[in-house]
């Protein structure tokens, strides 16, 4: 028996797993109660979940048993795990009061995660036809995966601080509205993924240090620090799209100055003509009080 055939099922296996935590995640939080310990449970499953789905990548590469199956698998994985059973968790958590809109509002971000898995597999393919092996530089539109890290770092932490829920209810639906946009839209994140060691990177490296640090001596929930990070990783992509978007304002505001310059000055052709004529002198004026006689 050739064991390497075996190789392809152990990515597939962590992914799987990845899809398991989620389905425990929402039945847990389908029977959780306000109060309960259920709904901190559905939010640890989807922790799990964090690690199965960023494992079965790495065991991917290491094993070179990348597939089309796998990736296809890993994105109905992605829909459940960080689409419908964080969806699931904060509809229980924080908008039942809504009634129906609150479950709306859940659905929504169930929606938008399944467009953003969607677009991300069409524009990978498009870049692997057009020749590009390299993963890119920047993501469009927030990942599912960060977008589900808010949403249960929410939870985690308001139970860390002994109460059920620490935010009203109308903030949360705020956060799941602003999180669905994020992934639809067209606004760039960072993959990290042609990270380098470089100055900026220890300086990020260190910031990240000093947050843990001050949580430590602060004596606060550790899910503080990683809802710490990914909120400073959205803001990163949002001041950037910023930059980028006024620096195309001000090259499309010199490049119309430059095509009005352009327009108001005569076509060289032009030009060059008059300048014959003139030389030529049919644009001098008449002589003598009238023409001259031969």
């Amino acid at each position: 028996m050739d064991f390497r055939k075996t190789y392809y099922i152990l990515p597939n296996l962590f992914t799987l797993s990845s899809v398991f935590c989620g389905f425990i995640s929402i039945s847990l939080s389908a029977s959780g109660q306000e109060g309960g310990n259920d709904l901190y449970q559905a939010a640890l499953a989807i922790c799990f979940g964090f690690f199965f789905d960023t494992a079965d990548g790495r065991v991917a590469r290491l094993t070179k048993t990348q597939t089309d199956l796998g990736r296809d698998l890993d994105s109905l994985c992605d829909l459940v795990t960080f689409g419908v059973a964080p969806a699931m968790l904060v509809y229980t958590w924080g908008l039942t009061s809504f009634g129906r809109l609150g479950i709306f509002i859940a659905g929504l971000y169930v929606c938008a995660g399944a467009l953003r898995l969607a677009r991300f597999n069409v524009l990978s393919r498009r870049e692997e036809a057009a020749g590009h092996t390299k993963p890119g530089k920047y993501t469009l539109g927030l990942s599912i995966p960060v977008a589900a890290g808010v949403l249960v770092l929410l939870v985690i932490a308001t139970h860390n601080l002994g109460s059920y829920r620490g935010l009203s209810e109308r903030f949360v639906a705020g956060i799941v509205l602003v999180l669905s946009y994020l992934m639809v839209s067209r606004i760039r994140f960072r993959s990290f993924k042609d990270i380098r060691l470089n100055r900026k990177t220890f300086g990020f490296l260190a910031v990240a240090g000093g947050c843990w640090v001050i949580v430590e001596v602060q004596d606060v929930g550790k899910a503080f620090i990683f809802l710490l990070l990914i909120l400073a990783y959205i803001a990163l992509g949002l001041t950037e799209t910023v930059i980028f978007m006024k620096r195309r304002f001000v090259d499309r505001m010199q490049q119309r100055a430059q095509n009005m310059a352009a327009a108001a000055s005569p076509p060289p052709d032009a030009a060059q003509e008059e300048e014959v004529l003139r030389e030529l002198g049919a644009f001098d004026g008449p002589q003598d009080g009238g023409t001259r006689d031969r």
